[in-house]
């Protein structure tokens, strides 16, 4: 229910703000139509004003500036003309390309799925997830108490945060929804999220992840100088934005993380991060790619080779449990089609009627107002639609690094918190949605109490590291 009613006030937040807009300020008199058919990039004519006409405040900055923007508008003066054209560039698609949009990504995981939920076919029928259960049972069995001994969800969950850590994100999506189906089996009540699909999704959408490759290859097309320099502050943000979503649902379930186990593979676990990061942190950029590359993909190939090696010792009919699996994530793929294509829409909604602009704008407003070091605000979109949509928070990130700097603090702080957490709305849409889990319980407040640990968490971290 709860994530019913967030999505239903994002559409009527996103319609109302639109129309005051639309009412109260002729720039926007075509907002309805961006929200509906309009597309990412397009550029909105307003109109055409002589220079006479602007305010002396705005005529001064056309004046030093000829492309002058304020607040989402743009002022663009020839030489030698009066005339200023006034338009606007809209940020995101509108709910119909959006829509397509939703479906265009199930089928690019189409391929994917049947890839990797192939293979997963044929590990669970050779016992390898059985194995991998067992390896990691003693530890959550404690986090996850509902789950029976021996389960292979423990080795689908296991499988799922190693992709997440080495920043395998082909591998995690289709190792995670095989844990949520895993977790489904066992759920008493199949349209309530069970407290174990709960702690497995606070857990996976917090992020953890080891080298943010991506974030890296930006910064350096991006020109910037040590584009390496966010990866300690990005692993330490996402270790704690992950221990704030444990901590959450911990104590919500009533689960003590004091045990002598958990407080081992905890500390086990810590420390051979804490080995890692010391090891990484003496690589440049060019030996961190090539060391992520290698790992990531070494590891991928290690584990097919495993998989079909134990097949081979299993005797086990390798292809068609191969075939078997590949057709379970085909039809998974299909049937997160309209939960991905209902969050989207609502988030395109608010994107696209001005929503956060306002927000941004108003803590924008109450930074200046408390007298502090206000340079955090300007890296805050990227935190604030990350949740939402995670091409809209690199569009963030890259446009903070464009107007500040790569190597700047707003630019170092966006990309910080970029790799702090993950799209939340839209694990909470293609997770619970492959099991047709509809009511979510406190999953969402939970999940955005972890980033709101992620993001404070990435802001003090940018200012010691960089402040």
């Amino acid at each position: 229910m709860a994530l019913s009613r967030i999505w239903s006030a994002f559409i009527i937040v996103a319609i109302a703000v639109a129309s005051i807009k639309y009412l109260s300020s002729n720039d926007y008199k075509s907002v309805y139509n961006d929200m509906i058919v309009g597309k990412s990039g397009d550029t909105i004519q307003i109109g055409k004003k002589n220079l006479t006409q602007f305010s002396p405040i705005i005529r001064d900055s056309i004046a030093k500036n000829p492309n002058y923007q304020e607040s989402r508008i743009h002022y663009s003066k020839k030489e030698g003309s009066e005339d200023v054209r006034i338009y606007r560039i809209q940020a995101s698609d509108g709910v119909i390309s959006t829509s397509k949009t939703a479906v265009d990504i199930c089928i690019g995981l189409i391929g994917i799925m049947t890839l990797f939920m192939g293979f997963m076919s044929i590990a669970e029928k050779a016992g390898g997830i059985n194995f991998l259960s067992r390896l990691i049972q003693p530890f959550f069995s404690k986090l996850f108490p509902e789950i029976p001994k021996g389960h292979p969800s423990y080795g689908h969950m296991m499988l799922n945060f190693s992709a997440n850590l080495l920043g395998l994100d082909n591998a995690a999506t289709p190792f995670g929804l095989k844990a949520m189906e895993s977790l489904q089996t066992l759920n008493p009540n199949k349209d309530k999220a069970s407290n174990a699909q709960i702690m497995f999704l606070c857990l996976h959408a917090s992020g953890l992840t080891l080298i943010p490759v991506s974030i890296i290859a930006i910064r350096a097309s991006m020109k910037s100088a040590t584009p390496t320099d966010i990866f300690l502050p990005c692993m330490i943000a996402t270790f704690f934005a992950t221990m704030a979503a444990m901590t959450i649902v911990s104590f919500k379930q009533k689960i003590n993380l004091l045990q002598p186990v958990v407080l081992a593979y905890l500390g086990g676990i810590s420390a051979i991060i804490a080995l890692l990061v010391m090891f990484l942190v003496r690589l440049n950029k060019e030996e961190l790619d090539d060391f992520s590359k290698l790992l990531s993909n070494g590891i991928i190939l290690l584990i097919f080779l495993l998989i079909v090696l134990g097949g081979i010792y299993k005797k086990i009919n390798i292809f068609d449990a191969f075939i078997e699996g590949a057709k379970e994530g085909f039809y998974t793929c299909v049937k997160i089609i309209p939960y991905l294509v209902g969050i989207l829409i609502a988030i395109s909604l608010l994107r696209t009627s001005g929503v956060f602009d306002i927000i941004i704008d108003g803590m924008k407003y109450l930074a200046n107002l408390s007298h502090l070091d206000t340079r955090f605000v300007d890296g805050l979109p990227t935190a604030l639609i990350k949740p939402l949509s995670g091409s809209g928070a690199r569009g963030m990130m890259v446009d903070t690094m464009q107007t500040f700097g790569p190597d700047s603090f707003q630019g170092r702080l966006s990309a910080i918190l970029q790799g702090s957490s993950d799209t939340t709305f839209y694990v909470i849409a293609v997770y619970f949605g492959a099991v047709s889990i509809r009511d979510t319980r406190y999953t969402v407040g939970a999940m955005l109490l972890a980033d709101l640990v992620g993001v404070i968490t990435s802001i003090l971290l940018a200012y010691m590291f960089f402040g």
